[in-house]
């Protein structure tokens, strides 16, 4: 059974059973579930049963559900709770999901947050609270386990029994000098299989490279991608080790792009609530339903220019729908591989022209292939050589403009500071448009009137 059909069934089975009013099966129920599991099944119900199963799951399970959930949802469920509740919520979680926790709390709840922390942990989030929520330093846990480079991997071994354990995802400790220096990493690996007598500056790997507290979170990401880290060390900008960053909150921050990158382009926010209020969903899609009513007017516009040559050839208006749409999934299909590869940082200023003159050749090809069937197709239905070729110059002509404006449009949009994914199909779909229009009834009108 795949997990979106389990997810499905463990609705089901819940909304029964808070049917029934017997909440005892609804309590063993989220008992046996993991937080992001919890999280998952109060996202899929609607606002009075979220509710009511919220305030049955575990204090010590509130903070870890409540960040897996989007934040619409998140928010509504703080609003419920007390300021004893979120406290509670806040102590059982890590320094770096705290920092998460915090930004969606009122700023009293944050204060009492602070004042329950002893000194330490109070001093290692302010530490991580310094930096913005999508950097490096923010995403980091200050948990690191450092070691000097001059001791002995007997030394470290005994230190890390006396420790008794080590952070979750840990791979390596890192070596540091006296003022707190990144000088390299000491994987476990090596100070279980090397010698004992062994200095920790002769096993050491010193190429492993640090992340700068300052870097984005989306670059962060690719570097764990691209090397397969586990876990790495964070510097601020004199070199002092600050912090680590493991691998679930880089997990988190792809999840978190791939969602933004997948809802933007229907002009929805990432954290869209599924049984967000009616008023403020609206609202929401209203205003991109707005934008996208004034493109199609624009593309209107072209046709109410053409409105004689379409009384002469009615066959243009029917043929119109075929242009526009293979223009607009041509430009879309480009468009796609665009975003995804500026979001990878495959695509930029220096490969511009390549990644241009192979998709005007993609679309030349296609648009050749296409405007041959769909000429013959126009020249069987409508009876006429003429029209045939009009369609087929038409469409061939808004394929290349479409694969042209899927580069350069997310590229200029980037360059503007506008998030490509977001803004980029609605333009796209104006180009496609009014070329296709304009490409069709300006061939009709010069070809066939």
């Amino acid at each position: 059974m795949s997990e979106r059909d389990s997810n499905e069934t463990a609705v089901r089975r819940l909304r029964e059973r808070l049917g029934s009013g017997n909440m005892l099966p609804v309590r063993r129920a989220l008992h046996a579930l993991n937080p992001a599991e919890i999280a998952s099944l109060l996202a899929s119900l609607p606002p009075t049963e979220r509710n009511l199963v919220w305030e049955m799951v575990s204090p010590e399970d509130d903070g870890e559900v409540l960040l897996h959930l989007p934040e619409s949802i998140r928010t509504g469920l703080i609003r419920q709770m007390d300021t004893a509740e979120l406290i509670k919520a806040a102590e059982e979680l890590e320094i770096d999901d705290l920092a998460d926790l915090l930004e969606g709390l009122p700023e009293t709840v944050t204060r009492e947050v602070l004042r329950a922390l002893d000194a330490d942990d109070r001093a290692r989030l302010e530490q991580v609270l310094a930096y913005e929520p999508d950097t490096a330093g923010g995403l980091m846990n200050t948990d690191t386990v450092t070691v000097r480079p001059d001791v002995s991997l007997d030394v470290v071994q005994r230190y890390l029994r006396l420790r008794g354990e080590v952070p979750t995802h840990t791979d390596a400790l890192y070596v540091v000098d006296r003022y707190g220096a990144y000088l390299g990493a000491l994987p476990l690996d090596k100070i279980l299989t090397r010698a004992a007598d062994d200095l920790v500056a002769n096993v050491m790997e010193r190429e492993t490279p640090a992340i700068p507290a300052g870097e984005k979170e989306h670059d962060v990401a690719r570097r764990f991608e691209s090397a397969d880290l586990v876990s790495a060390p964070v510097v601020d900008g004199k070199g002092i080790l600050v912090g680590r960053i493991t691998v679930d909150d880089v997990v988190d921050v792809i999840r978190a792009e791939g969602e933004h990158n997948m809802m933007s382009m229907a002009g929805l926010a990432e954290d869209e609530d599924l049984f967000a209020p009616v008023r403020q969903a609206a609202l929401r899609r209203g205003i991109w339903l707005g934008i996208n009513l004034m493109t199609a007017f624009a593309a209107a516009w072209v046709v109410g220019r053409f409105e004689a040559t379409i009384g002469e050839v009615v066959a243009l208006a029917v043929l119109m729908p075929v242009v526009a749409s293979m223009g607009g999934i041509g430009g879309s299909q480009t468009l796609t591989l665009m975003i995804r590869s500026l979001a990878l940082g495959q695509a930029g200023v220096g490969n511009t022209r390549l990644l241009l003159r192979k998709e005007l050749s993609v679309a030349a090809v296609n648009g050749l292939l296409w405007s041959i069937v769909v000429g013959a197709i126009a020249a069987w239905w409508f009876s006429s050589l003429w029209l045939a070729l009009v369609i087929a110059l038409a469409l061939v002509v808004n394929q290349v403009i479409a694969a042209a404006s899927g580069v350069l449009i997310p590229l200029i949009l980037k360059r503007m500071g506008v998030d490509p994914a977001l803004a980029g199909s609605v333009v796209l779909t104006t180009v496609t448009d009014v070329v296709g229009f304009f490409a069709l009834l300006g061939l009709g009108t010069v070809i066939l009137l």
